[in-house]
């Protein structure tokens, strides 16, 4: 990104991710003297602009002269010589600021915007404040939740062989919704949190995920990544913002995927990711590529006997109305919990120079209360902040975990309801990563250069 210039002709940058409407107004006076320099400090992650008697900041990027230890500058004004000598030191973001949280929370759609972790709290730090019990395994509270996802399952799919077709919809969120409970089954087990009976664990986990066509073993390298690097720009492997020197070295159809998936289909955008991640052996060490092949052939015998069992009794109707509408319904969660949980303007990637666990997993990570029914057939797994301090945490622990967040760090959480302004900033605002203001949209707010996210923009509703 281009310098920003300013009156005394000074650029400094740095690849720090904090947005403009974040950014605090910080002045200071300069004291002016022919005959005894100022000495002024200012953050090696600012933009600074000597101009009159004031001392004005920016956000900056990487690779300029901020990385020099010191720098002098020296400028004639009003007949008076002022030389000043920078060092560079933290700043408080402004987040810390409690009236402009509000505001953003207001703005984005959240209950509470949490204040910036200190870079003094580690993981361990937080986990160390966690009662015992939240980590205890419970062999029967395991298989309610095996019981409650093939109970509401089942009924979905009598629902489904019942209902009118005008009623069809409803039935498949249902459906869909349930067989999501699979998935969180198979996430636990992937984590070692679901069972005390290790071997177990990889059998239930892995038919757990049969129904969704997801390989077991190359899903649970491919998460465990994710957790180690949550919110790392370009190593988490769940959601990043798209970069923009990506974006200009890709044909004119990938551009338009992009906007699609980023946009009105990012509730579903976790298809491609699937498809994308979860097949190539190439993204896997040679040292996983045994237990990889085992989960492949698992799901291909399931495609090759589960769907034509299908259409042989119900028809390629019927595949479409038991298999993919909710498989489709599955998505839509998976893609949205994943969005929701790690996605906010006011939420940073890093660099993994610049990165911070802590701040990452408890700062970084946002808690969604949603309706009551789809938590319980989704077994808490919206309850994500505990969860990214300790995967050792199993589903039905979690919301024990939370409440004891909330009492020792409940200031720095990110809390919301699902509501429409989250789902509408999310979807037509957090596209470019941006090294100052952390997201920038595909249309910069201008409807005429992205026709796709300018008219969700003005279709999708801003209720809370």
């Amino acid at each position: 990104m281009a310098a920003t210039s300013c009156g005394c002709g000074i650029s400094l940058q740095s690849r720090t991710a904090i947005g403009s409407h974040q950014k605090a107004s910080i002045v200071q006076q300069a004291v002016m003297s022919s005959s005894q320099p100022t000495m002024l400090r200012f953050p090696s992650s600012r933009h600074v602009c000597l101009s009159g008697t004031h001392l004005a900041s920016k956000g900056i990027s990487a690779g300029q002269s901020c990385k020099a230890k010191r720098l002098r500058l020296s400028k004639s004004i009003t007949g008076c010589q002022v030389s000043a000598i920078a060092t560079p030191v933290a700043t408080p973001s402004p987040l810390n600021d409690a009236e402009e949280r509000l505001q953003l929370a207001e703005k984005y759609g959240f209950t509470q915007i949490g204040e910036p972790v200190p870079s003094g709290i580690t993981l361990k730090n937080v986990m160390d404040t966690f009662p015992p019990e939240v980590f205890q395994i419970h062999d029967q509270k395991a298989w309610i939740t095996v019981l409650i996802s093939v109970v509401s399952y089942s009924l979905g799919l009598f629902m489904i062989a019942k209902s009118p077709w005008y009623l069809l919809p409803l039935a498949w969120a249902w459906t869909g919704t349930a067989v999501t409970g699979f998935f969180v089954i198979g996430h636990d087990c992937a984590h070692k949190s679901f069972a005390t009976n290790k071997l177990l664990e990889d059998i239930v986990g892995t038919l757990a995920f049969l129904p969704l066509i997801y390989p077991y073993e190359p899903w649970r390298f491919k998460h465990d990544r994710h957790h180690a690097k949550t919110n790392m720009l370009e190593e988490d492997t769940a959601w990043h913002p798209v970069v923009r020197e990506e974006w200009n070295n890709a044909p004119k159809s990938m551009q338009v995927l992009l906007e699609y998936s980023m946009g009105p289909l990012r509730p579903w955008a976790s298809i491609g990711h699937w498809l994308v991640w979860h097949f190539d052996l190439k993204k896997y060490r040679p040292s996983e590529i045994p237990r990889v092949k085992v989960s492949l052939a698992a799901v291909f015998a399931f495609m090759a006997v589960g769907w034509p069992l299908i259409i042989y009794y119900t028809g390629i109707a019927g595949w479409f109305k038991f298999w993919l509408m909710p498989w489709l319904g599955y998505h839509f969660w998976m893609s949205t919990f994943t969005m929701v949980h790690h996605t906010a303007p006011h939420i940073p990637f890093k660099d993994s120079k610049d990165w911070n666990a802590a701040a990452a997993q408890l700062g970084g990570t946002v808690h969604c209360d949603y309706p009551k029914w789809v938590e319980v057939l989704c077994h808490d797994i919206s309850v994500h902040i505990p969860h990214h301090i300790s995967q050792k945490i199993p589903s039905y622990n979690l919301r024990l975990a939370h409440e004891s967040l909330v009492k020792n760090w409940g200031k720095y959480l990110n809390i919301t309801t699902w509501n429409w302004r989250l789902m509408k900033t999310i979807m037509t605002e957090c596209h470019f990563y941006d090294e100052e203001e952390n997201y920038k949209s595909f249309d910069n707010g201008a409807e005429d250069k992205s026709p796709v996210i300018g008219v969700l923009r003005k279709v999708m509703p801003e209720t809370v």
